[in-house]
């Protein structure tokens, strides 16, 4: 009896990544976040919801590179490791990444835009397909005027937007709607 307790306890710590997988990164979040619904607060909503956001990038990535994943002997030890950071609410890793990393890549979409916005060439003869020959295409069809109000209203848009954002900000606002974190 001895030995087949040891041998199950070895078993165990060999495939520690394996079992405690399923349960850090699905079976307590999703408790936890039957939990968070059933409160009032909402601070343990943006918790859950932000891991399960996170959570999706992670297998999205798995997903994509799997065979290049497949490689990396530490991966699942790694995961695991990074897993346990964003559930759990000591560390609040969730609410951290979200905030630093991916709320700035989606609250500012015109940078988002500017950096994947690469300008082709139909072929050598014609002119480049950006942003100049749209606007000179604009103006061909609606003449300078319509150009000039299309320019001043998306200017006083982006004004309203950046002083709403800036006269929110102070009140600890998310997001455009009425929770406050």
């Amino acid at each position: 009896m001895g030995s087949g307790t040891g041998n199950f306890l070895k078993v165990i710590a060999r495939n520690f990544d394996v079992l405690a997988g399923p349960v850090v990164s699905l079976a307590y979040p999703l408790y936890a976040s039957i939990r968070a619904i059933e409160t009032k607060s909402p601070e343990d909503d943006r918790q859950w919801l932000t891991y399960w956001i996170l959570y999706s990038m992670i297998t999205l990535l798995e997903l994509t590179f799997a065979k290049l994943i497949e490689w990396i002997p530490f991966w699942s030890y790694a995961k695991l490791i990074a897993t346990c950071w964003l559930v759990l609410p000591y560390f609040s890793g969730a609410t951290y990444v979200y905030e630093h990393y991916v709320r700035p890549f989606y609250m500012n979409p015109q940078q988002t835009v500017n950096i994947w916005y690469v300008p082709r060439k139909k072929d050598i003869f014609s002119k480049p397909d950006d942003i100049l020959t749209a606007a000179e295409k604009y103006i061909e069809e609606n003449g300078p005027e319509a150009f000039e109000s299309l320019i001043s209203k998306a200017d006083r848009e982006t004004r309203s937007r950046s002083s709403h954002y800036t006269s929110r900000s102070s009140n600890h606002t998310f997001f455009e709607d009425e929770y406050r974190y």
